[in-house]
């Protein structure tokens, strides 16, 4: 049924020899190959940045006579033809080795649901670490062929920008993302119209248009309720990401869920697993069940059978960050919906229902845990962390037996390593590394690098990070919208010279992003240190809704704009895909200190570590499995100390003070670091090794997939 861009093509300028161009711009396969982005770079580097590095945008834009003379260059139609032969060679159907002896006889095996995805800036259809999960996640399903379809929404608001004024309290600026800019395609039928879909039985009707996004191999569908067929009510309904409007949400959650089930049946396409990305989704379970409840069976019977053909993966111990939806809510969408499942009130309620807090309402995580066959978490203490908070829904099961397992998060390799550090393991390792990255023979090559090389390699990354902040401030400047003194505290006085240290991620409170301030004395004298001196870069948004996460950050900005602490504290504002680059590349430790156990797994330590910058972390999430003794330096939580903060503040202080500052100073006559390099490369071995994507995926196929699978096949689901 699918029919992509039917008519005349995207960029009709295109010269015949460049032709494939266009299907390069509109594969985000380009986003994780550098020989692919230099294809866009060389063309016109300012082009290239005042495109925001989207090659869709820039050829759109680009004068037809320049692209006529590069197809004229010897140099770049040989450098356009190595990439286009590797593009074309990747895209070939492949059988995926990964699945085990399960025979496939389906079209797709696995539907993967998500509310966020974080793939490029292009595309701001994510908030944070949850969004660039499910982007690697799928990024790498298609480099090892996993049968995989993916499931989100299209934002047309995107997430939101930050903009930080004088006060130092977040604004929340709404930027409508430019759909004829992006490498996003309309899904059209056979007639030649977009494809719309409705949401079952849901009154008034709910209509959503489907896109869709081609990351290599893996295509993503998202849908979009801003179209004419909607009340104006409904139009709004995926307009942005996490919305503070708890009704609003639900009905975002009911289109994902029960659209996008219905969504995959218009698009023909038959799937064995059901993986829910948290419990956003999970209304999809709801939509199987009652395709299988219309074919004659009761709702035990075929919540049974769908139950083998489902994986719920839960991402967050913090209570806040389950979805709850008062029972009027519910009633109020749901009530022409659940004699369809042969429920009445109460037994579509009991679906929701928390045992330990009946009253709150009906809880999506507990309603996914119930109906789901497989259950994990994101890193071995997050799983421990669930199955003491979720054991009430099994209460004749010990706590350490409560079915919920774990695959510890990873990330995409190829799309985290800086190209120029990539070059330098290309040189030592070999061209083709990235083959088999997963494979510790591999990383045992890394001692080769001499550390002069490696060390050269990190400073340049470092003071490209420092440029790329000092231009955002400069650029803020200009637009006359700032005063002196933002415009001073966003990074104006970083040295790289100087130990910096990065942070960076969402301000909530239990992040403790302010932790290294607890002994503002202490930490002054590091900061004012003459000749081994401490800067920080902080970088991150609060929730529009949360308010004690923007205090923090005003706080924060407060404390960066004292004179005292000599400009060392910078807070560089709107946090997302291209600055997380820079800084997991350019900041020599990454800090990471949350309130355990609140801390499920986290990735961008990973994303750090993986271009050799070590981290500073409580022993929580990811950290607690990928600390050695030798590749950072991990901070044990004291809980039962009276100050748990003042405690783990004061670690942190002698960590610095004994450890990491006299290494990081310890210069050779030619000013190379040497321990601190080796630390580098155990940093870089042990996340390569233990935490990439890769790994992640082959352990969901080992743990869930080909055993689901089985299941499914023999449930005749």
């Amino acid at each position: 049924m699918e029919k992509i861009n039917i008519g005349q093509p995207l960029f009709l300028h295109l010269p015949k020899r460049l032709e494939g161009l266009e299907d390069l711009a509109e594969n985000l396969w380009w986003s994780w190959n550098p020989g692919a982005r230099m294809l866009f770079k060389t063309l016109d580097r300012q082009a290239w940045k005042e495109s925001g590095h989207n090659p869709d945008k820039m050829l759109r834009d680009f004068p037809h006579e320049l692209l006529e003379k590069a197809g004229f260059q010897p140099d770049y139609l040989r450098r356009y033809d190595e990439v286009m032969t590797a593009f074309q060679n990747y895209m070939k159907p492949r059988d995926c080795q990964m699945l085990g002896p399960v025979s496939l006889d389906k079209k797709y095996a696995v539907a993967y649901f998500s509310a966020e995805f974080g793939l490029h800036r292009s595309l701001p259809f994510y908030a944070g670490g949850l969004g660039f999960l499910a982007g690697d996640f799928i990024k790498e399903c298609s480099d090892l062929c996993v049968p995989l379809v993916a499931v989100g929404f299209m934002y047309p608001e995107g997430y939101f920008r930050q903009r930080i004024p004088d006060d130092g309290w977040q604004e929340n600026l709404i930027e409508s993302v430019n759909r004829e800019a992006a490498p996003i395609s309309k899904v059209m039928t056979k007639e030649g119209e977009q494809l719309v879909i409705k949401v079952p039985l849901i009154d008034p009707m709910i209509h959503a248009a489907v896109w869709k996004v081609a990351v290599g191999q893996v295509s993503l569908y998202l849908m979009d309720t801003d179209i004419e067929a909607n009340d104006p009510w409904n139009r709004k309904i995926s307009a942005r990401l996490y919305t503070g409007d708890l009704e609003l949400r639900l009905r975002q959650e009911i289109v994902l869920g029960l659209g996008g089930a219905q969504m995959l049946n218009a698009l023909g396409i038959d799937h064995y697993l059901l993986h829910l990305n948290e419990g956003h989704a999970a209304f999809a379970l709801l939509e199987r069940i009652r395709e299988t409840v219309a074919t004659g069976k009761d709702f035990s019977t075929a919540s049974k059978k769908n139950i083998h053909a489902t994986i719920f993966t839960t991402h967050t111990p913090v209570p806040a960050g389950h979805d709850v939806f008062s029972f009027q809510l519910i009633e109020k969408y749901f009530h022409s919906y659940w004699p369809s499942l042969g429920l009445d009130r109460d037994g579509f309620f009991q679906l929701g229902i928390h045992p330990e807090k009946p009253e709150e309402g009906f809880n999506m995580t507990a309603f996914a845990m119930r109906l789901s066959g497989c259950r994990n978490a994101v890193s071995k203490r997050h799983a421990q962390v669930s199955q003491n908070m979720w054991q009430s829904l099994w209460p004749d099961v010990p706590e350490d037996k409560v079915p919920i397992d774990y695959v510890t998060n990873g990330v995409h390799i190829p799309t985290w390593i800086e190209p120029k550090m990539k070059l330098l393991l290309d040189k030592y390792i070999g061209v083709h590394w990235l083959d088999n990255h997963d494979d510790p023979a591999i990383w045992q090559h890394l001692n080769k690098i001499p550390d002069i090389e490696l060390w050269q390699t990190h400073y340049w990354l470092k003071i490209k990070l420092i440029d790329a902040i000092r231009e955002r401030a400069r650029l803020r400047w200009a637009a006359g919208d700032a005063s002196t003194s933002i415009t001073l505290t966003g990074g104006a006085f970083l040295d790289p010279s100087v130990l910096t240290i990065g942070f960076a991620r969402r301000f909530a409170t239990y992040k403790r992003a302010l932790l290294i301030f607890k002994d503002l004395e202490r930490l002054k004298k590091h900061l004012k240190d003459r000749w081994r001196p401490i800067q920080i870069v902080f970088a991150g948004k609060a929730h529009p809704a949360d308010d004690p996460g923007k205090r923090l950050l005003q706080d924060l900005i407060n404390l960066a704009r004292n004179p005292q602490l000599e400009g060392r504290i910078a807070f560089v504002e709107d946090y997302g895909e291209q600055l997380a680059q820079y800084l997991v590349h350019g900041v020599d430790i990454w800090l990471n200190n949350p309130l355990p156990p609140f801390e499920a797994s986290g990735t961008s330590g990973m994303k750090a570590g993986l271009n050799g910058v070590p981290q500073l972390s409580i022993l929580d999430g990811w950290w607690e499995e990928g600390f050695n003794g030798n590749n950072g330096w991990g901070i044990e939580h004291d809980k039962t100390s009276p100050d748990p903060d003042g405690s783990d503040a004061g670690s942190l202080y002698d960590t610095l003070e004994q450890k990491i500052i006299p290494m990081y100073y310890n210069l050779s006559d030619k000013g190379i670091p040497h321990e601190w390099v080796g630390l580098m490369k155990e940093t870089m071995k042990s996340t390569a090794i233990g935490f990439s994507a890769r790994r992640m995926v082959r352990q969901y196929i080992e743990k869930f997939y080909s055993k689901c699978m089985e299941d499914a096949l023999k449930a005749k689901y």
